[in-house]
């Protein structure tokens, strides 16, 4: 079970994250959309599926946004109402900023009776207004559901352009984290830097080092390169020019990712930090989407 790997602090769990569908879906297609997903998860190598909850982040950047926000179905009611029987487990991601202690009290209590993980998400930006802030959050469930097995994000560019990451994740193990996820990686550098800090520092002062997961995802277009800045992915001057130059992009950022993923993988195990990999497609083209499984399955042959 994932939430085992995660307790015992294992390395080479592999996820694979998606977003729900928009909310103004119809029904009848929200229900050939979510028999599509569970028939291409179906049988899939991975430890458990990662549900987003997707947030409006336009003020963290006045970059346009490649592409228009939607806002979609809750992350929780897609998992309990259309992915119920897909047999693996879920880690359900809440946008916390605009909740309230009542509502994020009532979302753990169905995680817990549905044996979901979660991963508590902040806000866009300080400029976003807050209503929840990350601290209130933990109190909430260390006082109603300590028992609901909790992950945080990192993101590893954030060290490289501030420094701190590793004290961030420190922080957030004392208060209730037991695993973390990282935003989509294609600089390695800025992930190896991470993993190097929180290596010694943990050492010193004489720390478990929880699981952090990786995320890959593939680039097909120009578009999904464009979008994938704007959510933050930092993407090296050298890679962003040989996506651009190359004639099979796609291609290109699926060599990129595989090799991002062995070089993690081999630094991590030589120093036996537990690293693990969620793939996802940030894009909905069909040839994404197809191109995030292989890279699924190239990564669970190097778990």
């Amino acid at each position: 079970m994932l939430a085992e790997k995660i307790r015992r602090r294992e390395s080479g769990i592999v996820l694979y994250g998606i977003t729900p569908p928009r909310a103004e879906t119809p029904p009848e297609k929200l229900l050939e959309i979510a028999r599509t997903q569970r028939e291409r998860l179906a049988g899939l190598p991975i430890d458990g599926l990662i549900v987003y909850d997707i947030q409006d982040e336009s003020s963290r950047t006045d970059k346009v946004r490649p592409f228009p926000f939607s806002s979609t179905i809750s992350p929780l009611d897609y998992c309990n109402q259309h992915l119920d029987t897909l047999a693996v487990p879920k880690i359900v991601y809440s946008a916390i900023s605009h909740s309230t202690p009542e509502r994020l009290t009532a979302f753990l209590e169905q995680c817990r009776r549905e044996r979901h993980l979660t991963v508590f998400v902040g806000a866009a930006s300080r400029a976003q207004p807050v209503e929840l802030t990350m601290s209130q959050a933990y109190a909430v469930r260390r006082g109603c559901a300590g028992d609901v097995l909790l992950g945080g994000v990192t993101i590893p560019e954030r060290h490289q352009a501030r420094g701190g990451e590793h004290e961030r994740l420190f922080s957030k193990v004392e208060q209730g984290c037991s695993f973390f996820v990282s935003q989509g990686v294609y600089d390695v550098n800025a992930s190896l830097n991470l993993l190097s800090e929180y290596f010694y520092a943990a050492r010193e002062r004489k720390l478990p080092l929880v699981p952090i997961i990786f995320t890959l995802t593939p680039c097909g277009s120009v578009k999904t390169l464009e979008f994938m800045k704007w959510l933050g992915i930092a993407v090296p001057p050298w890679l962003e020019r040989d996506l651009l130059d190359t004639t099979d992009i796609l291609e290109t950022s699926l060599e990129a990712a595989m090799g991002n993923w062995q070089t993690l993988k081999r630094f991590a195990d030589k120093k036996g930090i537990p690293i693990g990999c969620n793939v996802e497609s940030v894009s909905i083209r069909r040839e994404e989407i197809e191109a995030s499984l292989r890279l699924l399955r190239h990564v669970a042959e190097w778990r």
